[in-house]
Formats: C-alpha cells, sequence, structure tokens
C-alpha cells in the first residue's frame, strides 16, 4: 500500500510583494496544486510569471502572504524558523542552474556538505557521499575539484548532494541552463532514473524540449498555475 501523503500540496496560495502600494504584485494568486510521492512535475513559465516565486515557497526559502502549503504532510506555517530549516534539510534536495559547488572542494566533500549539518559521523558521511556519486555515473571522480570535471559532471555532483539526505522531494530549478543539448539530455535522462526509481522530482524550466521529461506538465502565468500543456503558449 502506497503512502496517500502527497508531498506538495498547496490550497489558495497567494505571495504578495509590497501590498498596499502602487508598486504591489501579486507573484501567487490563488495556487492550487497537488504532487503525490513519486511524481515527476515540470512547472513552466515565462519571466515574471511567478515560477521563482512559486520555487521558493516550495523549497521553504520564502513564506505565502496566503493561503496554506503543507511539505510531506507538514504544514510550514507552523514552523519556526529553526524548524523550517531543519525540513528544508531533511525533506527537500535542491539542485541548481549554476550548480552551487565549492570550488576548493573536491566532489566527495561537495557531496558531504548538506551531512555537515547533522551529527552523522565522518565514515558514515563519506560512505554516503560515494553511494550518491556511484548513483549518478561519478563514484571515480570523487576526488575531482569542479574545475576539473565538465559542466554536465558539475550538475551530476550537484544532483548527488541533492540526494545525500535521502530527501521526500527533489526541487531543480532550472537544471539544464547552463548545459548544452547533449549533455542537458544526459541529465535529463539521469533525473527520469531517479524517478523510476520512485524519487519525487519538480522541475523549474522554460524550456519546453526539457519539460516534456516529466509526467506532467503545468504552467504559471500571471501568478496563476494552470495544469496541462494547453498553457504553454503563453510561455513563449
Amino acid at each position: 500500500m502506497t503512502d496517500a501523503t502527497p508531498i506538495i500540496q498547496t490550497e489558495d496560495l497567494r505571495k504578495v510583494y509590497s501590498p498596499g502600494t502602487q508598486a504591489e504584485v501579486k507573484a501567487l494568486d490563488g495556487v492550487n496544486l497537488r504532487i503525490d510521492r513519486g511524481e515527476f512535475v515540470a512547472i513552466m513559465g515565462a519571466s515574471g510569471s511567478g515560477k521563482s516565486t512559486l520555487m521558493n515557497v516550495i523549497g521553504c526559502l520564502d513564506r505565502p502572504s496566503g493561503g496554506r502549503y503543507l511539505c510531506d504532510g507538514v504544514d510550514v506555517a507552523s514552523l519556526d524558523a529553526e524548524s523550517l530549516a531543519r525540513l528544508r534539510l531533511e525533506k527537500i534536495g535542491f539542485v541548481f542552474q549554476g550548480f552551487n559547488l565549492l570550488s576548493r572542494m573536491d566532489a566527495l566533500h561537495n557531496v558531504m556538505m548538506p551531512l555537515g549539518y547533522s551529527n552523522t559521523p565522518l565514515a558514515e558521511r563519506t560512505e554516503r557521499a560515494r553511494a550518491a556519486l556511484e548513483a549518478v555515473g561519478l563514484g571515480e571522480r570523487a576526488h575531482h575539484r569542479p574545475g576539473e570535471m565538465s559542466g554536465g559532471q558539475q550538475q551530476r555532483v550537484s544532483i548527488a548532494r541533492a540526494l545525500i539526505n535521502q530527501p521526500a522531494l527533489v526541487l531543480a530549478d532550472e537544471p539544464t541552463g547552463a548545459l548544452d543539448t547533449r549533455t542537458s539530455a544526459e541529465v535529463m535522462k539521469l533525473f527520469e532514473k531517479l524517478k523510476a526509481q520512485g524519487q519525487t522530482i519538480v522541475l523549474i524550466t522554460h524550456e519546453a524540449d526539457v519539460a516534456h521529461h516529466a509526467d506532467r506538465i503545468c504552467v504559471m502565468r500571471d501568478g496563476k498555475l494552470y495544469e496541462g500543456e494547453h498553457g504553454l503558449g503563453a510561455v513563449a
């Protein structure tokens, strides 16, 4: 029997910047979204559509102005700053367009970084980091620094780091934005492999060909979320 609790559930989610002023912006305007365990969902949208704000709220990097957000069954509004940081660390793995790797650390130590905030023994941290690198096909590159790897390899290290805490959710923000077409395809195959292994993935992208690797596509436009490809025309 599968766990029926969704990884992401938002209800009438709203985010307003500069409320009550002439500069007021409704970045999120009543967003309802449910993502179940094991789903691979792409969220598309043009610049200014609200997709980055939605990503920040889903990733617990920002709080909504109204509505409700449950992350793996936890109402984030009930959490103080410390509890929110702990949920972010334990439940969410982040993959960024710019890789966000430390240049002076090798791949192994970059992947180990999230475990440094826990009481995990060094031997276990090392073992788990090696296993994560093996999972993304980079076991033999453990002691290479980012400057000694290609863009695609650096993104694989970033994905391994996102997986190190065995998160409920991997949140990938434009993960192919800095990669060429061939390397982008390789990275997307890796996301498909992770999905096949049961990982829940939310992919933020403006590229339709990248979005089509997902199980389903949602489109942000003017702070509202539209389900399905019928909204793709709004992205261009």
